[in-house]
């Protein structure tokens, strides 16, 4: 292991800090930065950024090619190698304006990170993802079991992802003042609620059949008469963990306070699919889903806006373009068929938006 170099240390202290308070950026973006810092200190064995030589650079994307991934021992993708030479290359061009340091380092000198054309084109290539289905859910949730609290709660994490398309940070911070059963909705207030960009909006629970939402209201109904939780308390309690006679830690129930980290979650996810003998897919790709049911509704543009709006999507097109492509084998069913099915009005609206989409993508 790389012992750490003290200077180095006081100049990330410093990015850290430039990146949080001057950009803006969250805590996962900077340890993300951190973590790509921390490779390349470990190829230079921590040698002053003072002493920085693009060489190093060239040496250290030699080394980065040649990498492999811890868990699946497998070489790291063009896309981990994009983002970690991103992230150097924005610190060596923010290094050259120190006092003390751009008389070391050149501007030009942080390009050296950059990758070819060829790996930024496979780096940056879109491929189809791993989308789950209402079937699906509807079977995870059929296999969950739900004889204790614990078991209860993860069932309801399921379905409560299920009508809403909440992100995993938002899942772990609802509170029960969130939601209201009754009218349908759960207000993402980012004041308390961890969503993306700090972003305040109402999510209506979505029509994927009763059974879900019939899951969320008795989890609701369990936490407010049997485990006298106020509207402050989590919607998801985490797990209260306590010692045995043996000195092992054991699950006791349900805690008063809500997850801090989003590990928790996956792992839910992950047992629950594996329960149902399915392949797993993680809190987010629920969000696709949803947006692929709604791509099935055949809804009207103003129906499918509400949809986007739904999820915390501004634009629309963030919602189509984003999270909206069409499966490889429905693209195939639809050019196979195209023009033979179409009423023959035209859609106003949908001319407009497909011109939008044209010049998204021109």
């Amino acid at each position: 292991m790389t012992k750490p170099n003290g200077a180095n240390e006081r100049i990330k202290h410093d990015y850290f800090g430039y990146l949080e308070q001057a950009m803006g950026r969250d805590t996962a973006t900077i340890d993300g930065v951190a973590k790509s810092l921390a490779r390349f200190e470990d190829s230079t064995k921590a040698r002053d950024f003072k002493r920085f030589h693009r060489a190093q650079a060239v040496a250290f994307k030699a080394k980065l090619a040649k990498a492999v991934n811890v868990r699946t021992g497998e070489r790291i993708s063009k896309a981990t190698m994009l983002s970690t030479l991103r992230d150097l290359r924005a610190f060596f061009f923010w290094l050259a304006h120190l006092p003390g340091l751009k008389s070391h380092i050149a501007y030009a000198d942080a390009d050296y990170f950059n990758l070819s054309d060829k790996d930024v084109s496979i780096a940056r290539a879109k491929r189809e993802k791993r989308v789950p289905t209402l079937a699906h859910v509807h079977r995870v949730l059929d296999a969950m079991p739900a004889d204790t609290a614990l078991e209860r709660r993860d069932r309801a994490l399921v379905a409560f992802a299920a009508l809403t398309g909440a992100r995993v940070g938002a899942l772990a911070s609802f509170r029960l003042e969130h939601v209201n059963i009754e009218e349908g909705y759960v207000e993402q207030d980012a004041r308390t609620v961890r969503t993306k960009f700090a972003k305040t909006f109402r999510t209506w629970f979505m029509p994927i059949g009763d059974e879900a939402l019939a899951i969320v209201r008795d989890w609701v109904a369990e936490l407010e008469r049997d485990h006298t939780c106020g509207r402050d308390d989590p919607l998801f309690p985490q797990t209260q963990t306590e010692l045995d006679e043996t000195g092992c830690f054991f699950a006791a129930g349900l805690s008063r306070s809500g997850w801090s980290t989003t590990q928790p979650i996956n792992a839910v996810f992950r047992r629950a699919f594996a329960a149902a003998g399915l392949a797993y897919y993680n809190p987010h790709s629920f969000r696709d889903m949803l947006v692929r049911y709604g791509q099935s509704l055949n809804l009207t543009i103003e129906e499918f806006k509400a949809w986007s709006q739904n999820l915390g999507h501004a634009d629309m097109m963030t919602t189509l373009t984003s999270y909206g492509n069409v499966p490889v084998h429905r693209q195939g069913e639809l050019i196979r068929t195209a023009g033979v099915t179409r009423a023959s009005a035209v859609d106003p609206d949908a001319v407009i938006l497909a011109r939008a989409l044209l010049a998204k993508v021109a």
